[in-house]
């Protein structure tokens, strides 16, 4: 695949104290079959779906062990950039863009509401081999405890242009790129314990979605919510042993009539 438009989601990692076992998890739950690990970046291990890679696997680098949890990147076309874009507009830049080999340069940064991404200047690793198929990336929101914070934040950061989802109980934003939509956004309610912080939530797409839980649960992971149906797609949200939050989308199982959107 080409490189993506600035600001859309480009690559998902997830660093993990024991990169096995979590080989062993996603190999079962998304089919993900995993490449050689780098010794020279780290022992950054690619995952693969039917050849394609879709994510990585790493293990914590010294004193930054901790909590798993998966990373989604967007794509820049100038990471330095980006990086005083995020500064500028209430941010914090967690990692300085530093160049990964000839792969591409990547930054870490942090949304003014507490939600951690990675930005990505593509060189040689372009990201996402593949979108929405069977073990690959299918979608991503942003759950933010602050929506007012993160709409203004992403929109000067990226060159978003946003819609609403009309709902009465539901606070949910979309965010376009020319024609397509990269992106939601997602208001937290008191039904998220308050102890867990804002974050992006990563989608993978799965044949069966209930199939997946099953698979999920029987090896550790912890149904969070779901399965469901929706316009979209049938979706669960997980968390791994490890404790890293993804959710899996059957997107050929849909129900229901799309949502109202208006423009904003």
């Amino acid at each position: 695949m080409a490189v993506q438009p600035e600001g859309t989601p480009c690559w998902a990692d997830a660093m993990f104290s024991d990169v096995e076992g979590a080989k062993s998890f996603y190999g079962d739950v998304l089919g993900w079959t995993f490449g050689e690990s780098s010794s020279e970046y780290g022992n950054y291990t690619q995952a693969y779906a039917n050849g394609k890679a879709v994510a990585a696997v790493v293990p914590p680098m010294p004193g930054q062990e901790g909590q798993s949890q998966w990373c989604l990147y967007f794509a820049s076309p100038d990471a330095a950039a980006t990086a005083a874009k995020i500064r500028d507009n209430g941010g914090e830049v967690l990692m300085e863009p530093m160049a990964v080999g000839d792969f591409g340069t990547m930054c870490l940064g942090r949304d003014p509401s507490g939600a951690v991404f990675g930005v990505w200047q593509a060189g040689q690793h372009e990201g996402f081999e593949a979108i929405g198929e069977p073990g690959a990336y299918a979608w991503a929101e942003v759950f933010t405890r602050e929506p007012e914070k993160t709409d203004d934040f992403l929109t000067a950061v990226f060159p978003y242009h946003v819609k609403q989802m009309e709902h009465d109980e539901i606070d949910f934003r979309i965010f376009d790129i020319g024609e397509n939509t990269v992106l939601g956004r997602m208001r937290m309610t008191d039904e998220f314990p308050p102890e867990i912080p804002s974050y992006v939530n990563v989608y993978f797409a799965v044949a069966d979605c209930d199939d997946a839980v099953a698979k999920a649960t029987k090896l550790g992971g912890v149904l969070r919510f779901g399965p469901m149906d929706s316009p979209f797609g049938r979706f669960a949200a997980l968390s791994d042993p490890q404790g890293a939050s993804f959710s899996v989308i059957d997107l050929s199982t849909t129900q229901g009539e799309m949502p109202k959107i208006t423009e904003v």
